[in-house]
């Protein structure tokens, strides 16, 4: 197997008909970039070509449709606010005919309380049959947090996180974009946003911020007055 890696920039162009997957991720966790979607699919059929996206930085904020994939994969502890341990996947139909759940337990059958003590050993029919033992505390707390995600909806949640973080992005001079998840450099950030007790990543003099539900003006305000001073 060859693994080529490329900037995002490129990836739709790098696509060619030696290409045999393509996985990517929809949004960059590092500056909150949105991936070409649509295109980059484009690309991947018209040569064949699979394609796994990790919506781990997207789901719980962005819109977009799984099934244009073969599999999506997300970590929930981000943006679908879900304890650490809990993770989702979408399996397309044909691609779940080709592959094998080499880890298949009693939760992986087709009656999984059927299938605690031997034959005939027969594997659920949908993407179930690629699932572990449950984390049960985890899920515990993913199941309400993804009924708040549910009940807001994600368009509201997407106008709601994209407004505020543009309202830093202008608030600092810089051009509004469609990412929930912004980075700008400003000088001496790393102090500043300390001083004022803002949590935020710093990376050489870069502040990344990432805004969701629980966010507000007055938080944005707050890290504005902080990066300012």
């Amino acid at each position: 197997m060859r693994v080529r890696t490329v900037p995002l920039a490129r990836l739709v162009d790098a696509i060619d008909a030696g290409t045999d997957l393509v996985a990517f991720s929809l949004v960059q966790s590092a500056d909150g970039a949105l991936a070409p979607y649509d295109e980059v699919v484009a690309a991947a059929r018209a040569h064949g070509a699979l394609v796994v996206v990790d919506a781990t930085q997207a789901a719980g904020w962005l819109p977009f449709d799984a099934s244009l994939a073969d599999a999506v994969v997300v970590s929930a502890y981000k943006w679908l606010m879900g304890p650490r341990g809990a993770a989702l996947a979408y399996l397309a139909p044909e691609l779940r005919e080709r592959l094998r759940p080499d880890a298949a337990g009693w939760y992986a059958g087709r009656d999984p309380h059927a299938s605690y003590y031997g034959p005939p050993l027969r594997l659920a029919d949908e993407a179930r049959r690629f699932d572990i033992s449950p984390a049960w505390f985890c899920w515990v707390g993913m199941a309400p947090a993804l009924d708040v995600l549910l009940d807001v909806g994600l368009p509201a949640i997407r106008d709601h996180d994209v407004a505020l973080a543009n309202r830093l992005l202008t608030g600092l001079g810089q051009p509004p974009g469609e990412s929930a998840i912004v980075t700008v450099e400003v000088p001496g950030a790393q102090e500043k946003v300390e001083r004022a007790g803002v949590r935020a990543a710093v990376r050489a003099g870069r502040v990344r911020a990432s805004f969701h539900l629980y966010s507000t003006q007055e938080d944005v305000d707050l890290a504005l007055d902080a990066l300012t001073s």
